[in-house]
């Protein structure tokens, strides 16, 4: 194999290492308990090691050689997954199978287009607003239909910035696009992301994400959420009752082979449901203080009566005013939903 391809390999895995070591050395406990949702801090190990494992092989330049025949394996499965041993000649019937129903989705995704639009759902109003904090951003948001026809809705931020965070970004929307209408269930969905993400070798970082499933029917949003910022749940009845929904799995490709699970809440009639980035509660000001999530909640809260629309645009001000001069250092994508009376 060129032996280009394994330095360009050992450099990004090199990439990711290093960022993962950083985020277990820097991050505050109260982020990595976001981002690692009910995953402990063992499965990043256990990515570390599997990391280490394949930079070792790089470096040698033994990756990627077939366990069977002893050749290398294809250069551009290789990138796609750099735990990959087996050559495609040697698969059998039923992993020919799944590899074509792969090769078949990755043709999808290549071809999905990117529109956003707020869908018409009964009984419930939406608004979302995205500002990138550079010329292109890693943040993002979007809607889809299930398998059974339930509304989806996604709030994503990868960690990193400019035009590789755009670009990845861009293929996970495209994703998204072909996995949801696959499915019924969040966390079916951010299984699968999570095994084509994990071991590619251009996930530098991680992704965080809050897809939901709402069903007008029953007014039950499930949902799972990968490491995201816990969205802000207000209660019709009460303005200040306030329910955050934590993250019920691991960030996309922060966590080796974790199993993700959904959770259920029933909105009713007045219900405000509030799904943001850190861009928002993480924007600083001059002083070097975060705006926060008691922030968003109360200014969420005193405008609990009003349209989403206005909800947003007062979070909008109230966060502009906060920053003052300041420029805004991460992107900021907002999207809130209300349910009828």
């Amino acid at each position: 194999m060129d032996a280009r391809i394994f330095q360009r390999i050992r450099e990004n895995l090199l990439r990711q290492r290093r960022n993962l070591l950083d985020w277990l050395q820097y991050t505050p406990n109260s982020k990595k308990q976001i981002h690692l949702g009910p995953a402990e801090e063992t499965a990043v190990q256990a990515h570390l090691q599997i990391l280490d494992t394949a930079l070792a092989k790089a470096e040698d330049k033994t990756l990627g050689i077939c366990k069977i025949c002893h050749d290398y394996i294809e250069p551009d499965r290789l990138e796609m997954d750099f735990t990959a041993n087996v050559c495609l000649s040697h698969y059998s019937v039923e992993d020919m199978r799944r590899l074509e129903a792969e090769l078949e989705l990755a043709h999808k995704v290549h071809k999905a287009l990117l529109p956003q639009e707020l869908p018409q759902i009964p009984g419930l109003q939406l608004a979302a607003f995205i500002q990138p904090a550079d010329i292109v951003g890693g943040d993002y948001f979007d809607f889809f239909r299930f398998r059974d026809g339930a509304l989806g809705l996604a709030i994503a931020d990868v960690m990193s910035k400019g035009l590789p965070a755009s670009m990845l970004m861009a293929s996970l929307q495209a994703s998204l696009r072909i996995l949801v209408p696959e499915n019924t269930c969040p966390a079916a969905v951010l299984q699968r992301l999570n095994g084509l993400f994990c071991h590619n070798v251009h996930l530098i970082k991680f992704i965080t994400i809050f897809l939901g499933r709402f069903e007008p029917a029953s007014r039950a949003l499930e949902y799972c959420n990968a490491g995201h910022n816990p969205p802000l749940l207000l209660r019709g009845n009460n303005r200040d009752d306030r329910h955050w929904l934590q993250p019920t799995g691991a960030a996309i490709g922060l966590a080796e082979s974790f199993d993700y699970h959904a959770a259920t809440v029933t909105l009713t009639p007045g219900d405000v449901f509030m799904l943001y980035t850190d861009g928002v509660t993480e924007a600083m000001n001059a002083a070097h203080e975060e705006f926060g999530d008691q922030r968003l909640a109360e200014i969420a809260s005193r405008h609990h009566a009003a349209s989403p629309q206005i909800a947003i645009r007062e979070l909008r001000a109230a966060l502009q005013t906060f920053i003052g001069k300041q420029m805004f250092s991460d992107d900021v994508t907002i999207v809130a939903g209300k349910m009828e009376h």
